[in-house]
């Protein structure tokens, strides 16, 4: 394969038919490389660009401003460079910390829910910047408007009912990681990355990039295949637990970035993942006599947990960054 596919979702929605003839592309892509192009998913280039501008509006503040919004307890606020370090990749060992900064907003959890302040249940740090807000919410509305439609044809792909995944994603757990990745010297050390190769954690992922390009995913021979930006699509893949529920049938695929464009990077990728007190089992379509559960279930809050608190500074020094 010599780039990704890209997979039109015009009339998602439209009709039981249109969402099944969606089914057999995205299973087969979903089997194979777990990478891809969306286009023409109900989110507006309007709401690309707000997105986009916000991000910069926000990186290109002082570093006493941005470290002002430090990460809290719920995994919400800024990470500055250097502060992440991907130990529970599968697929690289990791030594040095992500060459990148970013802003985490997750899904807005009030005070009178009786999950707020446990795991990542909070409040989100917004910074003050006129419009930051307004912007970034419309962005997010937008991708979640999406990600619930798009449950229906991957049910369907995967041979079962089409509300199958609904009852995990009524409160779906959500991030829009907003990432700045400086430039990276042309010769800077092999394994100095933006982010190091490795999985992503829950379902599927969506992300949003600039021109810069530097996103790369790793072929079945280990080989490296480049995902430069498309106009008017977002890269997508498969992670890890939505892997797991179909008993690997679907691939979790590792990726890296290094930004050597001599300029600044900045992408924004989604991540739709299912409540956090799902358990993640496999489906019924992906198991038989001949090919039994290869994972044990587990729930999708004692996994995610696991790998924030390995993986990122703030919560193994129980300080803020």
């Amino acid at each position: 394969m010599d780039s990704l596919p890209i997979v039109d979702f015009s009339g998602l929605g439209s009709s039981l038919a249109a969402d099944q003839a969606l089914t057999g592309e995205l299973d087969a892509i979903f089997r194979g490389m777990g990478f891809c192009y969306f286009r023409n998913i109900g989110v507006s280039q309007e709401l690309v660009d707000g997105l986009f501008a916000a991000s910069a509006r926000f990186h290109t503040q002082s570093e006493a401003a941005k470290r002002a919004l430090a990460m809290n307890a719920t995994h919400r606020g800024y990470m500055a460079p250097n502060t992440s370090v991907i130990v529970t990749s599968s697929v690289a060992k990791v030594k040095r910390p992500n060459y990148s900064e970013s802003l985490m907003l997750m899904h807005e959890v009030t005070e009178d829910d009786p999950r707020y302040g446990s795991e990542v249940h909070g409040p989100n740090q917004w910074p003050d910047l006129p419009g930051f807000r307004e912007a970034v919410q419309a962005y997010e509305a937008g991708m979640l408007a999406f990600c619930r439609r798009l449950l229906r044809p991957m049910a369907l792909a995967l041979g079962l009912e089409a509300d199958w995944f609904a009852p995990h994603f009524a409160r779906p757990t959500t991030f829009l990681r907003m990432l700045h990745y400086p430039p990276q010297a042309p010769d800077s050390p092999e394994d100095a990355f933006g982010s190091a190769p490795h999985t992503d954690y829950g379902f599927l992922t969506i992300l949003c990039q600039d021109n810069a390009g530097g996103l790369e995913v790793r072929r079945a021979d280990g080989t490296w295949l480049k995902a430069p930006p498309v106009p008017g699509t977002w890269v997508v893949n498969v992670a890890d637990m939505l892997s797991r529920w179909t008993n690997g049938r679907w691939q979790s695929t590792p990726h890296r970035v290094k930004n050597l464009s001599g300029g600044d990077r900045y992408s924004n990728p989604y991540f739709f993942d299912m409540d956090m007190d799902s358990v993640v089992a496999c489906v019924p379509t992906c198991t038989d006599a001949g090919n039994p559960p290869r994972f044990a279930p587990v729930r999708y809050g004692d996994y995610l947990m696991e790998r924030l608190d390995k993986n990122y500074a703030y919560r193994k020094s129980g300080s803020a960054m």
